[in-house]
């Protein structure tokens, strides 16, 4: 449970995590979740935003859908209750004559047989054709009345019939009137107009709507008609913008100031009457706003749960990976040590010779020695019993310079930067190998460039570097062969050391591998693959570079460049180690 909390490669430095790894296990880790999360959560987060689409698309289908039912209905009972009335005046007209209208006593009867079997008729008048009227029965004092100044008088008269919108008049009350106009047999005409009661047409546009809708009737000048709930009284102006001309009922989307409404309208036929019903959007969406609350709670907890997912089989991967590459990184960290005692191993005998050399002069000096002080009595002279002294003191210091450079390149690897001389650390490199290439009859040659300055180092790392070249050198060239170690600055901030042989060479598709761990070329004669894996780690950890060129059958150099201060490299920065 710890390790999917905290897990490993998150934790501070210790010594199980003291190695390099092959990546940012934290950025990796990262990597893991954003990516996978993302792989999940895009279908998830598309089929989301598609069904929200495809619902909200629904959801406002259906509104427009029973709003446009609702003005077309509405539109065929208005157009029908005003297409009647204007059927009943033509059915006066047709049934009576010019005459018997001119009587007030018949058209009062005509007047109430209209109200009783029609209703909405509030008066009834004859009017001639030079706009007087003639008759009238009604709540009004209109006899004599002249209309020729008024716009539905020529209206009516030009059309035969005409319905009017809502208008004061001399009555100085909102009203509405439909006239018919009927020929005289010997010329001329006359009109009859009935005056309709608003309250009732009023009541044909005022329907009851949910969701606190309003539903009223304007003019085609945007002058309501009809009271609105929200819009004003009667001839008060609309403010919203009059509709365009449509033959069928239609449905809009506008910004009013409450917000978005729907507004359903149609043209009311043969008169100047639009049918409006408005709509607040968030009242007839509050249905689809719930389901898209659930919906959205759906997506947040489906997101919080990929997360979760995502982020323990991350985490569980990722660490996992980490372990197995620490313990890799620990094997190989112990292999290039193994590999450096068998590199000690290979010196012994070179080793064993230099130190047998100055050995035997200490022998043979100490016999001498002895000798003359044995059989030489008082004639053997101070000055030359001193010589002797100076020349075993001088082999056994030689003695210990050698145990001392082997000791110290015996040591267990660690980052100690010191100030180094290159040609002498070369030098002191090579003379344990010069006993070697004696035996394998390879020539070794160094040359390092004049006025080289110290640099800051690791000395058992680069002594590791140069002594595993080297022995692949030896190891690629034959009998009588040449091995050479130059060492100069390509620019001011670095230095290049490179290892030449004329030996066998490397292949094109050897040499892309040959830095991998395991990977030999001389498998066969008990090659492990490691000795320039290891050089590779060990010239990574002190922040340089090591490439190779090499033909086949002409030899291979290669190439290693350093930084003067490689205090800069530590541990960590090994692919292979």
């Amino acid at each position: 449970m710890r390790d999917f909390i905290l897990p490993r490669f998150w934790r501070g430095s210790s010594d199980s995590n003291r190695f390099k790894g092959l990546f940012n296990y934290k950025t990796a880790w990262l990597l893991a979740i954003v990516l996978t999360a993302f792989s999940s959560l895009a279908p998830l987060l598309a089929m989301v935003s598609f069904d929200y689409q495809i619902s909200r698309s629904a959801a406002e289908s259906e509104v427009r859908l029973r709003t446009s039912r609702t003005v077309s209905n509405a539109k065929r009972v208005l157009s029908f209750y005003l297409q009647e009335r204007i059927s009943a005046l033509q059915f006066v007209l047709r049934d009576n004559t010019y005459g018997s209208l001119s009587d007030n006593a018949r058209l009062q009867l005509l007047l109430e047989d209209l109200t009783q079997s029609h209703g909405g008729f509030i008066d009834l008048g004859i009017i001639d054709q030079d706009g007087r009227q003639k008759t009238y029965v009604g709540p009004y004092n209109l006899q004599g009345k002249n209309y020729k100044g008024q716009d539905w008088f020529g209206l009516a008269a030009s059309r035969g019939s005409y319905i009017s919108g809502v208008f004061l008049g001399f009555r100085n009350v909102p009203h509405l009137v439909v006239v018919v106009r009927h020929d005289l047999p010997g010329g001329g005409f006359f009109l009859l107009r009935a005056t309709l009661d608003t309250e009732q047409f009023s009541s044909l546009a005022g329907l009851e709507l949910s969701s606190g809708g309003d539903s009223f009737i304007i003019n085609h000048g945007g002058v309501l008609q009809t009271p609105s709930r929200y819009h004003g009284d009667v001839l008060s102006d609309f403010k919203l913008p009059v509709p365009t001309f449509s033959d069928h009922s239609e449905v809009i989307e506008e910004n009013a100031a409450g917000g978005r409404v729907f507004i359903g309208y149609a043209y009311i036929p043969d008169s100047p009457f639009i049918f409006m019903v408005i709509k607040d959007r968030s009242g007839l969406l509050a249905s689809w706003y719930e389901t898209r609350v659930q919906l959205l709670g759906f997506l947040i907890a489906s997101i919080i749960v990929v997360l979760l997912v995502v982020s323990a089989m991350a985490t569980y991967l990722v660490n996992s990976i980490y372990i197995a590459d620490q313990n890799r990184a620990a094997v190989l960290h112990h292999v290039e040590h193994s590999n450096k005692l068998a590199s000690i191993g290979r010196l012994a005998a070179g080793v064993a010779h230099e130190v047998n050399n100055p050995l035997a002069v200490i022998g043979e000096k100490t016999g001498l020695l002895k000798d003359l002080l044995t059989y030489g009595g008082e004639n053997v002279s101070q000055s030359r019993l001193l010589d002797l002294a100076r020349d075993i003191e001088q082999s056994v210091e030689r003695c210990g310079n050698i145990t001392k450079h082997l000791l110290g390149f015996a040591r267990h690897i660690h980052v100690s930067v010191e100030n180094i001389n290159l040609a002498e650390i070369i030098d002191e490199t090579m003379s344990f190998l010069r006993k070697e290439a004696e035996y394998r009859s390879v020539e070794i040659t160094t040359a390092v460039a004049e006025g080289q300055p110290d640099f800051k180092c690791d000395r058992g790392k680069l002594q590791q570097i140069l002594l595993n070249l080297v022995n692949n050198a030896f190891q690629a060239v034959s009998e009588g062969g040449h091995v050479s170690v130059t060492a100069d600055s390509p620019d001011d901030d670095h230095i290049r050391i490179q290892v030449s042989d004329d030996g066998c060479g490397i292949s094109d598709v050897d040499r892309k591998r040959i830095f991998e761990p395991f990977f030999s070329t001389k498998t066969a004669s008990g090659g492990t693959g490691l000795g320039l894996s290891i050089t590779y780690g060990l010239v990574h950890k002190l922040s340089g570079d090591i490439s190779i060129e090499s033909t086949e059958g002409e030899g291979t150099i290669f190439t290693i460049v350093l930084p003067r201060d490689c205090g800069g490299g530590n541990e960590d920065t090994c692919e292979y180690c």
